[in-house]
């Protein structure tokens, strides 16, 4: 009796999917829990497991086919465990025949896959040191490091450009069309949404780290040992002082509902990070009420998962403010754009050494330009210079955000 194999049940946020990755071919033998296909949706990509042993059957959606929640993908057949050990049995024969054991791709994450990709590895000849032999993406980098410091056998044989971002040689007048993924469609989506729908203007300041700096200089090493392992960044200071400052101007944490303003009793702040997908989002619940270390830890723990494919829906899912960091890449100054419903974005930026008139005497001091774009409709300019002004003289003087004035 065949088994459906049916797409995960996304939430409201979710409207559909697309099949990314199959993972096994009709007529393959599969394991229960074993990873069959990818579903790549706006937020995550999803993996499907298989939920019994057997063979796979006939795949109703192929790679690239839009699904729905709950939509059936393929099936499981009787008759497939018996083989797998069969196979796992002969390790010296596949070694021997690397071009054959390249034609059933190796269980993989997302992450592993598409880095083995950018950097032209075959994602076979990739050892898995991951539960039960699956490629881990420290596993590609290690492949990738190896291959680096191997000699090249010749230039014709140079790894093959990442489809998303292809290398062309000086003078080539080729062209390369690859489909958007659906996690950049809908960030272009929004962003358009965003500007278009709102009246959305952007403020700027500036703050001195010296503070902050000598703070994290001093106490990093015993924060660290203190609270196990966690590493003392500038990034929660950052949401400390942006909680502080919500709470003080609750317009700057609200949302705008049809004819409705929303005022949210919580500051769910949402802190981007980087991932293989592009910018993504997940969100510290109640950051309010977090200490220095637990968000630090949070944002650790989403920085990985990132890198690793495997962030939830729940965790990028809503947020009523967001912060994101773009002195990461070398930034002096940019204009974030609100992610709606929300009414406003905090932007980092590159931290630089200044020459700063202080009573009467230029120093050099640690400066960043903050930047707070929002939604006019819902927060007046003098509320968001304010709110700006708040965060900075927080900064400035960290003891503010434990004396509470």
């Amino acid at each position: 009796m065949a088994i459906e194999i049916k797409a995960p049940t996304f939430p409201e946020s979710v409207a559909d999917g697309t099949v990314a990755t199959w993972h096994k071919k009709p007529g393959d033998a599969v394991k229960r829990d074993e990873l069959i296909v990818d579903i790549e949706t706006d937020k995550v990509v999803l993996e499907v497991l298989a939920t019994a042993d057997g063979v796979l059957g006939a795949i109703v959606k192929n790679e690239g086919d839009t699904v729905l929640s709950d939509e059936v993908l393929g099936s499981i057949g009787e008759g497939g465990a018996a083989a797998a050990p069969a196979a796992a049995a002969a390790p010296a024969a596949a070694a021997a025949a690397p071009a054959e054991a390249g034609e059933d791709d190796p269980v993989a994450a997302p992450a592993a896959r598409k880095l083995a990709e950018e950097n032209g590895i075959n994602i076979a000849s990739v050892a898995g040191t991951g539960k039960g032999g699956r490629v881990t993406k420290e596993d590609v980098v290690a492949a990738v490091a190896a291959k680096k410091a191997a000699p090249a056998a010749a230039p014709a044989k140079a790894a093959a450009p990442a489809a998303s971002a292809p290398v062309f040689a000086a003078g080539d007048r080729v062209e390369k069309r690859v489909p958007m993924t659906r996690l950049r469609a809908k960030v272009a989506e929004r962003l358009v949404e965003a500007q278009s729908n709102m009246a959305m203007l952007t403020t700027f300041n500036e703050v001195d780290m010296t503070e902050v700096m000598a703070l994290r200089s001093k106490y990093k090493d015993l924060f660290e040992k203190s609270h196990n392992g966690v590493r003392l960044g500038f990034m929660s200071f950052f949401v400390k002082a942006a909680t502080e400052a919500l709470k003080r101007f609750p317009a700057v944490n609200a949302s705008i509902d049809g004819a409705d303003i929303v005022y949210h009793g919580y500051a769910d702040v949402g802190v981007a990070v980087s991932s293989d997908r592009g910018l993504v989002v997940p969100v510290l619940r109640n950051a309010e009420l977090m200490s220095l270390a637990e968000i630090e830890g949070g944002i650790a723990t989403f920085g990985k998962k990132a890198r690793d494919g495997k962030l939830s829906m729940e965790e990028m899912t809503g947020g009523t403010f967001t912060i994101t960091n773009g002195g990461t890449f070398g930034s002096m100054m940019s204009t974030p754009i609100v992610n709606p419903p929300q009414a406003a974005i905090l932007g980092m930026h590159n931290i630089i050494q200044r020459p700063m008139a202080i009573n009467g005497q230029v120093v050099i001091r640690p400066m960043m330009y903050l930047a707070l774009s929002y939604d006019h409709r819902l927060i007046d300019g003098k509320e968001a210079v304010t709110f700006l002004v708040t965060i900075k003289n927080l900064l400035e003087d960290p003891a503010r955000l434990l004396l509470d004035i």
